[in-house]
């Protein structure tokens, strides 16, 4: 089946799930947006406010930050690749997602990284990392690559802090733009294709252990 249309029919169920309380009293179902062959797929946690207005994805302050990161270090723009969140509806105050959301997600996200098939998979967020690596805290995970064997395949993992949290701190702000140089240089970039290296090592991966 094409990609658009299998990620259409995905976006379609999702807008119709009643089976959460936060997806009942959502303005819009956020499911996700991009370029389904892209090689870089962002997963964040959750629609904010003015995600939920406009059932996309990244479209306040943290995804203005987002894209010009995007713009600025790799030369890509946000329909150069694909973004998603963990959870599809936007969690009252914008509190933290529950487990039960995550869950009833899952299969749904899960699907979209099987359709879009990236390279690497760039999470935003400890919610995110915690899909892969329930045991790693994002102040460790932040900027190293990693392997994760995930429904029967082997991803490339590329944890990040996520945007929001880097417009609160200057901290975070200058570990999430010496990321994204980190991410640059781990990987070849050209004309929006990437081209990543075989690597056997499980761990956090190096960029001598890259090259």
């Amino acid at each position: 089946m094409d990609k658009n249309v299998r990620l259409a029919e995905i976006a379609a169920e999702i807008n119709h799930f009643q089976g959460l309380e936060i997806a009942r009293k959502c303005t819009r179902a956020v499911p996700g947006e991009g370029n389904p062959d892209t090689e870089i797929m962002f997963i964040g946690e959750a629609p904010g406010f003015n995600e939920d207005l406009q059932g996309r994805p990244f479209v306040g302050q943290a995804g203005k930050l987002l894209e010009k990161t995007l713009s600025e270090v790799l030369n890509l723009q946000r329909s150069d690749v694909y973004i998603t969140n963990i959870v599809k509806f936007r969690p009252p105050e914008n509190r933290d997602p529950l487990p039960d959301e995550i869950a009833a997600c899952k299969n749904w996200l899960d699907e979209q990284i099987s359709i879009i098939s990236p390279k690497v998979i760039v999470t935003l967020g400890r919610y995110s990392l915690g899909k892969f690596f329930p045991d790693i805290s994002i102040s460790q995970a932040h900027g190293q690559l990693r392997y994760a064997d995930h429904e029967g395949k082997r991803l490339l993992i590329f944890p990040m802090y996520h945007p929001a949290a880097a417009l609160r701190s200057g901290a975070m702000m200058s570990a999430f733009v010496a990321d994204f140089n980190k991410l640059k240089n781990f990987l070849s970039i050209s004309t929006g294709q990437i081209s990543s290296p075989v690597i056997e090592n499980k761990p956090a991966l190096t960029q001598q252990q890259l090259f």
